[in-house]
């Protein structure tokens, strides 16, 4: 059996993404090297680690907006190293990309209905449509208004909001928390946690990285495009080597 018709049990301990010894070079620089991670069905996995370290190129790889050089990368059992990036959406993987890039000079729906691009069932995707706007009521209230003009914290909803229109199973979430206030924040993180409710699994990149850990299952340490130490979310948020580095 090849990689591309692996499956694994379905059940509490079904992996929905392995990422195996993946190197990738990125701007002339050996950004990651020998990443390896599983991430189970359901879970809430965090990357943490200072900047620079390949948390963002991670997601990147993962999601195929970059190439790798070497390894492979296994989403529900299937080989999608060499995937394009609309073939991995299609499959169910969906990345909210750090700084939000939500589609300034077309309203808060127009970028929804985007957000499906990969769908043709029109009626399913006015129901999600609506749906998202339950989840993200100020997203309702500024159906017809320029995504441009949003609050940061409005176009971070949007962002999360648009991805979730393909209907994802994994998630990438890169930097939700990205120059948002504190109260914003906290209301960002309580919608991740919901989301984890439905059965998105999430795989998370956040700058902080107590919070991150505090809502996560499990986490990874990147250094120098490297993972150096994972565990538990409880185990590594009490982690000395991790309170003296990222927890301040």
């Amino acid at each position: 059996m090849n990689a591309d018709e692996r499956r694994y049990d379905d059940g509490q301990d079904f992996v929905i993404l392995e990422v195996q010894n993946l190197d990738v070079n990125y701007g002339g620089i050996q950004a990651l090297k020998k990443i390896n991670l599983t991430i189970k069905k359901g879970e809430v996995v965090t990357l943490i680690g200072a900047n620079g370290a390949g948390k963002t190129t991670t997601l990147r790889a993962i999601s195929k907006i970059v190439n790798s050089l070497n390894g492979q990368i296994i989403y529900n059992g299937r080989n999608i190293t060499r995937r394009q990036p609309h073939e991995v959406v299609k499959l169910g993987l969906a990345h909210c990309p750090e700084g939000r890039r939500v589609l300034a000079k077309q309203t808060v729906l127009d970028n929804l209905v985007l957000g499906a691009y990969i769908r043709s069932n029109q009626a399913e995707i006015k129901a999600d449509i609506q749906q998202q706007f339950e989840l993200f009521p100020r997203l309702a209230q500024r159906r017809h208004q320029l995504a441009g003009t949003l609050s940061g914290g409005e176009q971070q909803m949007l962002a999360i909001a648009r991805a979730l229109m393909s209907r994802p199973q994994l998630l990438l979430l890169d930097e939700p928390s990205l120059g948002l206030a504190p109260a914003i924040v906290r209301e960002i993180f309580a919608i991740i946690e919901n989301l984890r409710a439905t059965g998105v699994t999430i795989l998370l990149v956040e700058q902080n990285a107590n919070l991150a850990l505090q809502i996560a299952d499990r986490g990874y340490v990147l250094e120098a495009g490297s993972i150096t130490l994972t565990g538990a979310a409880s185990d590594l948020i009490n982690d000395e080597r991790v309170k003296q580095a990222y927890l301040g």
